[in-house]
């Protein structure tokens, strides 16, 4: 469980069929900056990569987006990211949080093209600005939770 006492490092996951956008933020600043992007290996996560990052970066947690259906319930995509949560808290042992993150794609488009980026969107960079939409949005929620 998420505690206030010290400042943590999450790193956060858009996990997708071709790609797995990742992401690393802070409590302490309350935001987060899009890693890197992998590419899935039949929708199935680099684990060797994954481990990696995890050694090198050493996140207290996991987010990991879960994009459901307009109506909430679960997409094939969510059920597969859900498992893929479960999988990261079982190999690193770290708790996993997951969120809601239904139009962060659309969001990470529109920052890249108010950054006046060429109208081409990068799949690969769209996934892991996703992410940190998605992390720091977590990251917004517990200090709204602290501060109420």
């Amino acid at each position: 469980m998420y505690t206030k006492d010290s400042p943590k490092t999450y790193m956060g996951f858009d996990f997708g069929s071709k790609y797995l956008g990742i992401a690393l933020g802070q409590t302490i600043t309350g935001t987060a900056q899009p890693l890197t992007t992998l590419k899935m290996l039949d929708e199935k996560p680099n684990w060797q990569l994954l481990d990696r990052l995890v050694q090198e970066w050493q996140p207290d947690g996991f987010i990991v987006g879960l994009a459901l259906q307009p109506d909430g319930k679960h997409s094939k995509t969510s059920i597969q990211a859900k498992h893929f949560g479960e999988s990261l808290q079982q190999r690193y042992q770290k708790p996993v949080y997951f969120i809601e993150e239904r139009l962060t794609s659309v969001a990470a488009r529109e920052t890249i093209r108010d950054k006046a980026r060429p109208s081409r969107h990068n799949k690969a960079e769209i996934d892991r600005i996703s992410a940190a939409i998605i992390l720091e949005s977590w990251l917004n929620s517990i200090a709204y939770e602290r501060s109420s």
